[in-house]
């Protein structure tokens, strides 16, 4: 299966970190490019051990709904959502937090994923999803950084 690995330096405190990645209000404000927003489960605040959220958006032009629930959770240093509905055969993210000598947290998001339909999803994961899925996961981290960063200066 396909594995993403992102990494980001942040200079706020690990708890601010694993607090905003678990937040559906940020991840909906980070996603406006393919305009999703969370339809059922938890759909506002952050996001716990057991909970779901149903996120609904566009992706390659295409209205798409996928559920993850959390399936680990290690304040603040890591939890795992797990898509128990949507288009893949299977993908798990797991979110990494942990505090620097420098003082800043790094954030680790490891994506493993498989796409539908045999080879040919083994094909697309290879030629198109992976590079697509690392983007969205680069930006979401930017916006996590920003939003923590931002409330250390205001």
């Amino acid at each position: 299966m396909p594995t993403i690995e992102v990494i980001i330096d942040v200079a706020a405190p690990i708890e601010r970190c694993f607090d905003l990645a678990r937040d559906v209000d940020l991840h909906v404000r980070s996603m406006t490019i393919s305009g999703e927003s969370a339809i059922s489960g938890v759909t506002s605040g952050r996001i716990g051990p057991g909970q779901e959220v149903t996120w609904e958006g566009r992706h390659f032009g295409i209205r798409q709904r996928f559920t993850s629930r959390i399936t680990a959770f290690d304040p603040p240093r890591h939890f795992r959502d797990s898509m128990v509905r949507g288009a893949f055969r299977a993908f798990v993210h797991d979110h990494f937090f942990e505090e620097r000598p420098d003082g800043k947290t790094r954030m680790r998001d490891v994506v493993v994923f498989r796409s539908p339909l045999g080879p040919l999803g083994a094909i697309a994961d290879r030629l198109i999803l992976t590079a697509y899925l690392e983007r969205l996961l680069r930006g979401r981290q930017e916006s996590i950084r920003a939003e923590a960063e931002r409330l250390d200066a205001g």
